[in-house]
């Protein structure tokens, strides 16, 4: 996705140059981020959307510092592709993701499904199916629906369950894994 402005092009190339010489350190969620401030703490995302074809692929986190450009990048990208409505994603989301990805061990960037949904989208997505929650956390920015080519639903969602930071849904008849920063929880096959 390409959105720069002047003064966000020479903070991205800071911060592609500090990233570059940088060792990046495991990946995080919350409940560990305290102990790798100062440590080369390093978060990214790396997505593209088959809905719009944008991609995205950018640090957001450094020690520990969320980076507010990088944050309203991802807002934007995750908004609800059927009617543009832009809602702020909760980075502990985010932070789940890019731990899930990180420990997948792949440079493929996400499929992004779902993220932000409207009201109005939730409600004409439940009136289709069983499967969508009355007061589902993509409507609040706490959920994505993701996907990968090379890594099966069970793969993801293994490595999104073992980050231990939220609910994880596997949608193995629809290709895709749901991730959440609500509680610690796990459902489908």
């Amino acid at each position: 996705m390409t959105r720069d402005t002047g003064t966000t092009t020479t903070r991205r190339a800071l911060l592609g140059a500090f990233a570059a010489t940088a060792i990046s350190a495991a990946p995080f969620f919350p409940g560990v981020t305290a102990y790798a401030r100062g440590s080369g703490d390093i978060r990214k995302l790396n997505f593209y959307s088959g809905r719009t074809g944008e991609k995205i692929n950018i640090i957001y986190c450094i020690d520990g510092k969320y980076i507010p450009e990088s944050l309203s990048e991802i807002n934007h990208f995750f908004r609800d592709w059927r009617n543009n409505k832009v809602h702020k994603i909760d980075p502990r989301t985010v932070d789940i993701l890019a731990a899930a990805h990180g420990l997948l061990g792949v440079d493929e960037p996400y499929m992004l499904l779902s993220g932000y949904r409207s009201p109005e989208t939730n409600a004409m997505l439940r009136a289709r199916s069983r499967g969508v929650a009355r007061n589902s956390l993509h409507m609040k920015g706490e959920a994505a629906d993701v996907r990968l080519r090379s890594r099966s639903v069970n793969q993801i969602a293994q490595a999104a369950a073992a980050c231990k930071a939220g609910g994880v849904g596997r949608y193995s008849g629809s290709n895709f894994v749901h991730m959440d920063c609500g509680a610690v929880r796990s459902w489908g096959r």
